[in-house]
């Protein structure tokens, strides 16, 4: 059995990405007539069409979607072979594609990167700033290496690394009339009086759980896009929010009239890093952890 080339495989994500022969061809950097000729002896090979040809753009067949899926880590698998050898097999060296999600990387980042510099010099770390959703599809397609998330979240065929726990804080004006921040009772709040951000962002359905939140109606119908919209809200004394400690101990509330106030312990979410199941960078991915680690003082887990 003849097996397809790199060159082929590299040639068709290529494609897969751009839906567009042109366009594919320009970022290899060869004819689109050989670029085309490639495919072809792809789809020869594999016995299967992977390109819809009859419209104008190009349409990728639901097996040639897949095929992208896997060659996309086959090229990763290569890529990192190449790493290897080139390192001498030392940990955290080479290129890697980590995605964070945006409640997390804008807080943690900044500590992460001068240290990951001086640890780590050889490390070429590429960042993807992302949803959970988004972030766990590119990582399943072989576009990211490991994911900064945060947890619980309900996602399949990877491994999860918890690292600390997040304690959410109650933030509201400081002279709210909202509420009495220092007798508050979640139960008996106005209706439309608590601010989140919009679906999608996990932070959103982890203050729901997390702060105990069951009266939908005290949730405002505005849902912000960003946390620099939500405190905005918050500042105006439009509602209260739930911010993280992450977030708290950042320069998000500086120049504000926002103030916080703790909750229960049980008030929390848990950052963790997670990584397709068997991958051979397992043991680098945990040492990465541990440096994430050190840099937190609520590393509790």
């Amino acid at each position: 059995m003849k097996l397809p080339t790199i060159k082929q495989l590299y040639y068709f994500v290529a494609l897969e990405r751009n839906q567009h022969f042109g366009k594919a061809a320009k970022e290899c950097f060869v004819s689109q007539s050989a670029f085309s000729v490639a495919i072809k002896e792809l789809e020869s090979q594999l016995g299967t069409q992977l390109v819809d040809r009859t419209n104008k753009n190009v349409t990728i067949t639901l097996t040639g979607r897949e095929i992208a899926t896997q060659a996309r880590l086959c090229l990763r698998d290569v890529e990192h072979l190449t790493e290897i050898a080139q390192s001498n097999k030392k940990p955290l060296t080479g290129k890697l594609n980590l995605g964070v999600i945006p409640t997390i990387a804008p807080f943690l980042l900044p500590k992460l990167m001068p240290c990951l510099r001086e640890s780590y010099p050889d490390l070429q770390l590429y960042l993807r700033e992302d949803t959970t959703l988004s972030a766990h599809k590119h990582l399943m397609d072989g576009e990211l290496d490991l994911i900064l998330i945060a947890l619980p979240y309900e996602l399949s065929h990877i491994e999860v690394m918890p690292l600390f726990k997040d304690q959410f804080v109650l933030a509201c004006h400081q002279e709210t009339k909202i509420l009495d921040p220092e007798n508050y009772d979640i139960n008996i709040l106005a209706a439309e009086s608590i601010l989140l951000l919009e679906d999608g962002h996990c932070l959103r359905n982890h203050a729901l759980s997390a702060c105990h939140i069951k009266n939908q109606e005290a949730v405002s119908r505005f849902a912000a896009s960003s946390l620099l919209t939500l405190i905005g809200m918050v500042d105006s004394d439009i509602g209260i929010t739930y911010l993280t400690k992450m977030s708290q101990d950042s320069t998000l509330l500086h120049n504000t009239n926002v103030v916080t106030y703790p909750l229960e312990d049980t008030s929390y979410r848990e950052i963790g890093l997670a990584w397709r199941k068997g991958s051979s960078r397992a043991k680098e991915f945990t040492l990465l952890g541990e440096l994430i680690q050190t840099l937190t003082p609520q590393s509790n887990l």
